[in-house]
């Protein structure tokens, strides 16, 4: 098909979108050193000129560069690959230009790219894999790749996934790995090559088929599909790529800035790939888990603006795993990963916030353990709640509804992770929460989840606080559902012990905590109290011998004193510690 004849992009809004850059520390000193690869990493960042104005000044000042600076060109790209995944389709347009100018570039960069998706593959980087291969693919739409070739590699991967020997965690990501690169490539390669491209869609959907799937039962976050099915993560993708198919290929998400260069791409030589096989399994291989697809809002849970995407369509799952790549990309930075999140360029067509919280939720409820720990979720969600106009509060404020009317029917483990996460976000609000609101749970049977969930919630918050002040911002109308208070039991208290040895010396340091006296001071008072060891040992300072009772008077009177919350214990450790390094000393 004469490249000319190619569609132009539906949405012009869409395809004429910026990136923002966002480093990393090392990628801020590879550019403060190297203004090569500062040149490739910030091509089509905003800037008064275009995408495609900046592609195309950037290939100009590469070509002048190829014979002096090649392997530092293509290590550069190679790189940005897989560290600006976002920029796929800006750096393959990039590489078309190139490849137009200097075919033998573009075979030697090919070869660089599929050694490297070689080397992913078998040191089980399966997402650097999965970038490695979407971005040869795209190469096919810049007139790099051959049509031909790259659905020849696509026939080799799917007798992987028929291969009966195999295990089906390598089959599956075979197929998810071509499913994946589909919506860059899909138009094109129907354009082309529609009978091959109609007998790899019939083979895909007949391994989707006999595929199995009891793994399913046991990732689902609900027993139940109302309202939102739980469907598994390549069934769902399969859906949504059959139905990019019945659109004609069509999608609204992803520029396509090679378009604007097809007068120059279409008349450049294409490459072949080199043969591409998957290493055999040998010995114990970790392989990507399956999950299940996480819904918790549509349309109508999302206030009036932008649409939120069917659950079916594909840029429903391109959004979704963009945000997840920004997750997995800032996880140890919560402040830069809310920056990147809300930074996304496509925040006024959709409701972004209400998909970044049902992303992280859907993280959180990863079974059976989500990627990261709990607290980086956590933590993310109440950056995000920060930021001034932010709707995340409003969409967190109905998430915490919408799970709660659903508890009943919500995997154990999910519940668990849910008490956790809304203990301590209320810990970080200063517990405000309309609790009136949960008054109707109190005539229910204790054990059902609902009272149950609301029991947990308070007994957690109570832990990250104190009872007293649970109790008071606790409505009356659920007292009946706060633990009973945990009261500390003190030895020496005189109104229930009477006279027993140490008590005078336990009152004087009640005093003298108070007092907050002299470290020497304390230890005069303990060198009072009687040893139960050796009750006629002449109590010389200069004589100080192991002590049972000392110990007891001493500890027991420090954590009573600071037994109110946790924080109070811990500075109380920390102030008298060395006052437990002179009473234990004797014993070491």
């Amino acid at each position: 098909m004469n490249r000319g004849r190619r569609r132009q992009h539906e949405d012009d809004d869409y395809g004429g979108r910026y990136f923002k850059k966002r480093r990393t520390n090392s990628e801020h000193e590879i550019g403060d050193e190297d203004p090569l690869r500062t040149l490739i990493y910030d091509v089509g960042e905003k800037t008064k000129a275009s995408v495609e104005s900046s592609i195309e000044g950037v290939s100009k000042m590469l070509e002048v560069d190829l014979s002096s600076q090649k392997v530092k060109i293509l290590e550069t790209l190679l790189e940005v690959v897989t560290k600006q995944p976002e920029k796929c389709t800006i750096y393959s347009t990039l590489v078309g230009l190139l490849n137009a100018k200097n075919y033998n570039f573009g075979g030697e960069f090919i070869e660089t790219v599929v050694k490297d998706f070689k080397e992913r593959v078998k040191s089980e980087q399966w997402t650097l894999a999965e970038y490695c291969l979407r971005f040869i693919s795209d190469l096919v739409n810049s007139h790099v790749i051959s049509a031909t070739s790259l659905l020849q590699l696509y026939d080799a991967f799917m007798d992987v996934a028929f291969d009966a020997s195999s295990l089906q965690a390598r089959r599956d990501w075979v197929v998810y790995a071509i499913l994946n690169c589909l919506p860059w490539v899909g138009r094109e390669l129907y354009d082309k090559k529609q009978q091959t491209m109609e007998r790899l869609m019939i083979t895909i959907d007949n391994y989707m088929k006999k595929r199995n799937k009891k793994h399913h039962g046991l990732l689902r976050v609900w027993l139940v599909d109302d309202p939102h099915p739980q469907e598994e993560y390549l069934d769902c993708l399969w859906t949504q790529i059959e139905k990019l198919k019945m659109d004609g290929w069509n999608e609204k998400h992803i520029i396509r800035p090679y378009l604007a260069f097809d007068n120059v791409l279409c008349e450049a030589l294409q490459h072949n790939l080199p043969q591409i096989l998957l290493p055999q399994q040998q010995g114990p291989v970790a392989y990507p888990l399956p999950s299940v697809v996480f819904r918790m809002f549509d349309y109508t849970d999302c206030p009036e603006g932008p649409v939120l995407p069917g659950g079916h369509s594909i840029e429903r799952y391109l959004i979704e795993q963009e945000l997840r790549a920004i997750l997995c990309k800032y996880n140890e930075d919560r402040k830069e990963c809310v920056a990147a999140l809300l930074d996304y360029p496509h925040n006024h067509r959709v409701p972004l916030e209400y998909i970044i919280v049902e992303v992280i939720f859907g993280e959180l409820f990863r079974l059976p353990v989500p990627e990261f720990l709990q607290i980086c979720y956590a933590s993310i969600l109440l950056e995000l709640c920060k930021r001034p106009g932010s709707l995340v509060p409003q969409a967190l404020a109905q998430t915490t509804e919408l799970l709660f009317d659903r508890i009943d029917t919500m995997n154990v483990s999910c519940v668990d992770r849910f008490v956790t996460w809304f203990a301590y976000h209320l810990s970080n609000n200063q517990f405000r929460w309309s609790w009136e609101d949960w008054s109707r749970v109190v005539g229910m049977d204790p054990q059902h989840p609902k009272p149950k969930f609301v029991s947990e919630i308070i007994q957690k918050c109570i832990r990250l606080s104190y009872y007293e002040r649970l109790s008071e911002l606790i409505p009356k109308s659920l007292e009946s559902l706060l633990p009973p208070a945990c009261e500390p039991f003190y030895k020496f208290d005189s109104q229930i012990s009477g006279k027993i040895p140490g008590l005078a010396q336990a009152t004087q340091l009640q005093a003298a905590f108070r007092e907050k006296i002299s470290m020497e001071q304390i230890l005069g008072i303990l060198k009072q109290v009687p040893n139960p060891l050796d009750p006629d040992l002449d109590m010389d300072l200069d004589k100080w011998s192991h002590n049972p009772l000392a110990i007891q008077v001493f500890a027991q009177t420090l954590f009573m004193l600071g037994s109110k919350t946790i924080t109070h214990a811990r500075s109380a450790l920390l102030k008298y510690q060395g006052i437990f390094s002179v009473i234990i000393s004797v014993l070491l």
